[in-house]
């Protein structure tokens, strides 16, 4: 239902402005993102650390590492050294971060359309093997040929926190497509470690190992939540992995992709309002641990595990692996027979050339191969600058190196990993750096590509039904999701003023999600909006709504009417009778379909927005989505 927009009103004091509020709305991707590039300045200082440790005092460091740590209970227990500890014990924290994330990819993120994971799945299986390749070609007939595996997986934490630090311009479309490709590298190296490079099996502690796992997922099918009793078991699974000879790593990740994501439930967002009620009204100790746990039970395991474990992966087990495990003598004679080795060359070789090339041509034979259907969701320029970042395999490949070699063979392969994550940086670097010099057009379709992207809109827009502002042909489609009692929606609605006033080719579209449990006169605020909109009146009552959200009561309601001059008799009796309830159900059933449970929420062309709705990340949003439209054959 179009209309011409009529003069605004002037806005209450205390409502006006977009820069007196901070507050973000963020996804657990975005949040993942960020901690990543933050922490790798943290990691780069504990691996100069290592190095100068390992050789300004080199007695002390071996001694440290080297010193056996052991836990008993009863007669029973696990000893191992400090480095041991850390690659096997705390590492496992890490693979269930990675774990969790792919999880999240595969329920809520760009993975959660199946036909989609071919392409990444491809791709990654094919960096790794073409790396790998490389690798034993360069060490064909020599005894290290069985380290191949070292030269095969990405380095999540650092490959994310380089890019961050120098990769192109709306870069969250190539961080998750990057996450999903070093996601499938994590998989498939733990399974090389657990098969390649586990020298004794014992097969009674692994047969105990699968039947507690059994129990883990049987627990799962009966939605047990308690959290204490999936730690012990992953405790014990853990050590009967040790026992068993497979290195434990893999149960972080096998516990991780267990824990599954999904948005907050409407229904479970007003049970835990009730609860906190109850609470106000009787804060008694009982319905202030009812309240506690309704507000947990409302967001997913998933990202309550990345909130609590995510930080002290990134700053504190990463950086202390790479501490324990980068300290390498730099000595001229050393450097100068290392880089003459099989070992060292096989390995940045695989890196530096063999991932790219194995990460590009993986990608472009999907997309061929699918005739176009399956295409990366990043330009071309994108995905090579993604396979030049993947050949940072840090912390997996340490993590091989010290089970496939020691002695000087492990230090070439540590100095091999070494110079490949500069090299890749650097050649990452400089690939973007040629892309940003290109015409604008051409920089945009070769870092965006012109893939269509998942739709999250459930219902489409309807010109004839919708509420709409803007031009009908507009490129760019913002639809909001919103609530007129809702603080957080008046704050935004000068945002969106001063998006449309900026953006002349923007269509606005808002939907009704009154939010009754907490705003309890949002329901007949809609209600109103929507008779006045039978006369002709909609974007008119919309203003004064958001502009006297604290007066919403029947007779504020009558006041607004006779204001804008409509019929009041009919205005009146249409609101008594709830004329327009079913409309505002049909927006709220269509939010249910999209995953919608709170407000505002942003689509853009279909696709949900995500993070800060600010006038800087809006607009921002739009410029990608118009360029993405721009790009379209």
């Amino acid at each position: 239902m179009s209309e011409a927009r009529p003069p605004l009103p002037p806005r209450e004091s205390g409502t006006s402005g977009n820069t007196d509020w901070t507050w973000r709305r963020e996804t657990p991707l975005s949040r993942f993102l960020r901690t990543e590039s933050g922490s790798a300045s943290v990691l780069l200082a504990a691996t100069v650390a290592a190095l100068v440790w390992a050789n300004v005092a080199t007695a002390s460091y071996q001694t440290v590492w080297r010193t056996e740590l052991s836990v008993q209970v009863g007669s029973s227990g696990v000893a191992l050294d400090a480095v041991g500890w850390v690659n096997s014990g705390l590492m496992t924290f890490f693979f269930f971060v990675v774990g969790l994330e792919a999880r999240r990819e595969l329920d809520l993120g760009e993975l959660r359309e199946r036909r989609r994971m071919i392409l990444p799945v491809t791709a990654g299986i094919a960096g790794m093997s073409v790396a790998a390749l490389l690798y034993l070609m360069i060490n064909t007939g020599e005894a290290s040929a069985r380290g191949w595996g070292v030269a095969m997986s990405t380095d999540t934490a650092f490959a994310l926190g380089m890019l961050a630090l120098i990769g192109p311009r709306f870069p969250e479309r190539l961080r998750a497509f990057l996450l999903t490709v070093v996601v499938v590298d994590d998989v498939v190296a733990l399974l090389v470690i657990a098969t390649v490079y586990t020298s004794q099996l014992d097969v009674i502690p692994l047969l105990a190992a699968f039947a507690l796992f059994a129990g883990i997922l049987a627990l799962k099918r009966f939605r047990v939540r308690h959290g204490v009793v999936y730690l012990l078991l992953g405790i014990a699974t853990w050590v009967a992995m040790l026992r068993s000879g497979v290195d434990p790593v893999v149960v972080g990740l096998a516990m991780g992709l267990l824990t599954y994501a999904n948005p907050a439930d409407r229904g479970d967002l007003e049970r835990a309002t009730t609860r906190f009620r109850d609470f106000r009204e009787q804060p008694t100790p009982a319905l202030a641990r009812s309240a506690r746990a309704s507000l947990h039970q409302a967001i997913s395991p998933n990202e309550r595990l990345q909130e609590a474990f995510h930080p002290w992966t990134s700053f504190v087990i990463v950086p202390l692996f790479a501490l324990a495990n980068a300290g390498i003598p730099v000595q001229a004679d050393f450097l100068s027979h290392a880089y003459r080795s099989p070992i060292t060359l096989g390995i940045i070789a695989a890196y530096v050339l063999g991932k790219p090339l194995g990460i590009l041509t993986g990608s472009w034979l999907v997309s061929r191969l699918s005739r176009g259907r399956l295409q990366p969701p990043v330009g071309w320029a994108a995905v090579a600058g993604g396979g030049t970042i993947a050949g940072i395999g840090f912390t997996v490949s340490l993590l091989i190196a010290t089970l496939a070699f020691s002695g000087r063979d492990l230090q070439e392969a540590k100095l091999g990993i070494l110079t490949a994550a500069l090299g890749a940086a650097g050649v990452t670097w400089l690939l973007f750096r040629i892309t940003a010099a290109l015409p604008p057009a051409r920089r945009a379709r070769a870092l965006l590509g012109s893939a269509e992207s998942i739709v999250d809109l459930a219902d489409p827009v309807h010109p004839d039904r919708d509420h709409v502002r803007g031009p009908s042909d507009a490129p760019v489609t913002l639809v909001e999701y919103a609530d007129f009692e809702c603080s957080f929606c008046g704050r935004a609605e000068p945002i969106i003023r001063e998006l449309l006033a900026d953006f002349g080719d923007i269509r606005y579209v808002w939907r009704h999600l009154p939010l009754p449990d907490v705003h309890p006169h949002a329901q007949l605020a809609a209600e109103a909006s929507e008779a006045a909109a039978r006369q002709g009146a909609f974007w008119a009552m919309h203003d004064l709504l958001l502009d006297h959200q604290g007066a919403l009561l029947t007779p504020d309601l009558v006041t607004y009417a006779e204001l804008l001059g409509l019929d009041v008799p009919r205005f009146t009796s249409e609101l008594r009778r709830h004329a327009g309830a079913v409309r505002v159900t049909r927006d709220v059933e269509g939010a249910g379909l999209s995953g919608v449970s709170g407000t505002p929420t942003f689509f853009l062309n279909g696709r949900r927005h995500h993070g800060a709705y600010d006038i800087e990340s809006l607009s921002n949003a739009v410029r990608l989505t118009r360029a993405l439209v721009m790009l379209k054959p």
